[in-house]
């Protein structure tokens, strides 16, 4: 029965920082760092300490819905890891951190921002991927149904440098080795061999974006999980999902020891889930 105790212990894995793209150099961690405040920074260290799916239990409690419509608890469906490895992997460390976001557009459709456009556009004689905030993970929203990619491995090596934690396209990335060496964590619906400028470009940034029918507001958290998934905390829940997750995990795992021991889940349900 030596299974029994990695079934009740929640173990912390920590992985060594990974190098940058051969030839660049990255901002020191103190510059990603002076972008989210101390007391940020220790949040995130403790939701480390759970999964997607801890995240998405406490989500679907304190989340308050229309009636009539689905509890996605923040679960953003169908992404795949490509980067630093491609596909599951319960050895590549969580990326957790907040959003940045980038709205593309069909390369047809007038600009989205007339107004604001320091803040929530792209200035003449700019790129949108300059834009890309340190510490933060870039959220990109891609046109349903197009075919070309919105990240490439040049857009990846410029994250990089510029201190980003990870992307997370709602669309297509290509260049997969250049992103692979660049060891910037990607997470996408799928991949392509073209260029964004066949079908897309860039609309807007720092704007709310949809991703699978979960939508994501810059500052949110998002918590890719390399095992079991992408969420998305609201910014204005991720303490309540804190203070809610040690008291979800804590019954599950009475639970199981029950299950364990011989009673059945009906039983152990009732005994030790309790409303909150």
């Amino acid at each position: 029965m030596d299974f029994i105790p990695r079934i009740l212990s929640r173990t912390l894995r920590t992985t060594a920082p990974r190098l940058p793209c051969r030839g660049i150099t990255a901002p020191s961690i103190s510059t990603a760092k002076r972008n989210m405040s101390t007391s940020i920074e220790q949040k995130l260290d403790v939701l480390r300490n759970y999964s997607a799916c801890d995240v998405s239990d406490a989500l679907v409690k304190l989340q308050k819905l229309p009636e009539g419509t689905t509890a996605r608890a923040g679960h953003i469906a169908d992404f795949v890891p490509f980067s630093p490895t491609i596909g599951r992997n319960e050895n590549a460390a969580k990326v957790i951190a907040p959003a940045s976001t980038f709205k593309f557009i069909p390369k047809s459709d007038p600009i989205l921002i007339t107004e604001s456009v320091e803040a929530h556009g792209f200035p003449a004689g700019t790129h949108w991927v300059d834009f890309a905030e340190p510490g933060t993970v870039a959220v990109i929203e891609q046109p349903e149904g197009q075919h070309c990619a919105v990240l490439g491995g040049i857009m990846a090596v410029r994250m990089k440098y510029l201190g980003v934690k990870g992307a997370l396209v709602n669309g297509r990335v290509r260049d997969l080795s250049e992103i692979r060496e660049c060891q910037l964590p990607v997470w996408a619906r799928a991949t392509s061999t073209v260029g964004t400028a066949a079908e897309a470009k860039p609309g807007a940034r720092n704007v709310p974006v949809s991703l699978g029918g979960v939508t994501v507001s810059p500052g949110d958290i998002i918590f890719c999980d390399p095992l079991e998934g992408v969420v998305a905390i609201p910014r204005e829940l991720l303490d309540q999902v804190l203070d809610l997750m040690p008291k979800l995990v804590a019954m599950d795992d009475k639970v199981k020891e029950a299950v364990l021991q011989g009673s059945n889940v009906f039983d152990a349900f009732k005994k030790f889930r309790t409303k909150i």
